[in-house]
């Protein structure tokens, strides 16, 4: 039996990003629907911009999670000194 779950073992990219219609509730024009995936895992979502901000977002959007995936790096397990009792 694996720790991970199949498909957690790999890290999060984009699949897809494309041109649509505004999601219900959403006003104005240059609607993009994204996708994401990990593994079976799949993340859909809707931005508005332009192509350039909206790829820049959901890149940075993947970063994130991929870094919370991995964990945090580098922190240190601080271990607090018992404090001595005075008689």
């Amino acid at each position: 039996m694996s720790d991970n779950p199949e498909g957690l073992a790999q890290p999060y990219k984009i699949a897809s990003i494309q041109r649509t219609k505004p999601p219900r509730g959403g006003k104005g024009a240059n609607w993009y629907r994204y996708k994401i995936v990990q593994g079976t895992n799949v993340i859909r979502g809707y931005r508005r911009g332009n192509l350039k901000a909206v790829t820049q977002a959901v890149e940075d959007i993947v970063a994130q999670l991929n870094q919370r995936r991995d964990g945090k790096r580098g922190r240190v397990q601080l271990v607090t000194a018992q404090k001595s009792k005075k008689r």
